[in-house]
């Protein structure tokens, strides 16, 4: 037993001495491979962070290209701006590429450039972009107008300057005018849309004047209110051409205005103290047309010449009055007055304006429109008092784009000739279903 005893103590100590060194071995090729791990974490970790970058210049460079799309330029063409952006690296570029194109689509290949004309804040009645195809655009607007005219009539002659034998007649006009109006634009086509606006007018209007032949020293205050449905619109617009970052876009259209609202002829004229043949009264309506008692035809051309980094467009058109038969005027109690064929002045107008985009999102534009009307005829004679009359505006507006389907929109416009509205204030909400 002893002997056995010594042996098994031998084979232990010469298992342990043989051990020792495949243990310590074991433990190097372990720290080995950890050393191998941790390096190919900090490799995984730096790919992680390159990755990361080229993702956030990559939605940097899109985010730029989508807003020179908007203002009509194209980064990838070399507008403003395009050297100054942190590409990412080609492989990740590309492979966003092809995840975007789909798989029908050649790795690389550059996306088709938009036959859309760039959008801008409109401070004009006709847009710029024409609704997509099967989409309508449902647009509420809010219109305020207040306008103010003063007016002196002198009936008699001067024996030396300064000193008037006659009548003088002294007035002043204010006129307040509020229109809501409901817009709908539906797609007929990506290039073809058609609208239908709806106004509802409340106008009311103050005359201070002082009576003639009465030697009156104190002011009079005549005022006359209206309230109503107006003029129902329709208008056809259809995109002619294809334009692109250097060259302009041209959208044609034809406008048809009706006479739904009450017109001038409709209401009844203040003559029982003051006529033709009597000049101790108003001769002003007692209530305010919502109309103007014609049906109109205009056609025009609207023009977009995008230049990074701002849209340059414009509007020019001609509206035609339809002349009226037989028209007669009513007088207060009853009474009605013939007027004969009355032909309104036609109207000739040209606008011009810049726009630029901010940011993504809110855009500024300014203007400036000019009209000229003619005069009115009745029974192909001027009407007295009637001329040729320049109208000036000049026109702001913002834009701001809550998503792809809200937008709100502001316009103020500052009349620059006497017969212009001294302001007038404008917003639209225009949304897309």
């Amino acid at each position: 037993m002893a002997i056995c005893g010594v042996v098994t103590a031998q084979d232990a100590s010469n298992t342990d001495d043989t051990s020792s060194p495949a243990i310590r071995q074991r433990l190097a090729e372990q720290g080995a491979r950890i050393e191998v791990m941790r390096g190919q974490i900090e490799a995984l970790q730096r790919q992680l962070a390159q990755q990361e970058a080229d993702y956030q210049a990559l939605r940097h460079a899109v985010g730029m290209d989508v807003l020179a799309r908007q203002r009509g330029g194209n980064i990838a063409a070399g507008g403003a701006g395009a050297a100054a952006l942190p590409m990412p690296s080609s492989d990740t570029y590309t492979d966003v590429q092809a995840a975007q194109q789909g798989p029908s689509s050649p790795v690389g290949q550059a996306p088709a450039e938009s036959s859309r004309p760039p959008e801008v804040a409109p401070i004009f009645q006709q847009p710029g972009v024409l609704t997509p195809k099967g989409k309508i655009v449902i647009e509420p607007t809010y219109q305020f107008g207040y306008s103010t005219a003063d007016r002196v009539s002198l009936i008699g002659y001067t024996i030396i300057p300064a000193i008037l034998i006659g009548l003088i007649d002294v007035r002043q006009v204010r006129s307040t005018t509020q229109t809501v109006i409901l817009t709908g634009r539906y797609g007929l086509t990506n290039r073809m849309e058609l609208e239908v606006r709806v106004p509802y007018v409340d106008t009311h209007t103050d005359t201070v004047s002082r009576e003639v032949l009465t030697g009156s020293a104190e002011d009079n205050v005549f005022g006359s209110s209206g309230k109503g449905l107006g003029d129902i619109e329709a208008t056809l617009r259809y995109q002619i051409n294809n334009g692109g970052a250097d060259s302009a876009y041209y959208i044609g259209w034809l406008r048809f205005k009706s006479r739904t609202g009450k017109d001038p002829f409709e209401v009844v004229t203040d003559c029982v103290t003051r006529c033709v043949q009597n000049l101790t009264g108003t001769g002003l309506p007692i209530r305010q047309p919502t109309g103007t008692g014609f049906y109109t035809v205009q056609p025009g051309v609207t023009w977009l010449f995008p230049s990074d980094p701002v849209v340059f467009f414009g509007n020019l058109s001609y509206l035609y009055n339809v002349e009226r038969h037989n028209v007669y005027e009513n007088i207060l109690l009853g009474g009605r007055q013939f007027l004969g064929n009355v032909k309104m002045g036609n109207e000739a107008d040209i606008s011009i304006g810049m726009g630029m985009a901010l940011n993504d999102k809110a855009s500024l534009s300014i203007g400036y429109d000019q009209t000229f009307v003619g005069a009115t005829r009745e029974s192909g004679i001027k009407v007295p008092g009637s001329t040729k009359v320049w109208l000036g505006s000049l026109l702001i507006g913002g834009s701001y784009r809550f998503n792809e389907k809200r937008t709100v929109n502001f316009t103020l416009g500052v009349g620059v000739t006497r017969d212009t509205p001294d302001a007038t204030v404008i917003i639209r909400v225009p949304m897309m279903f």
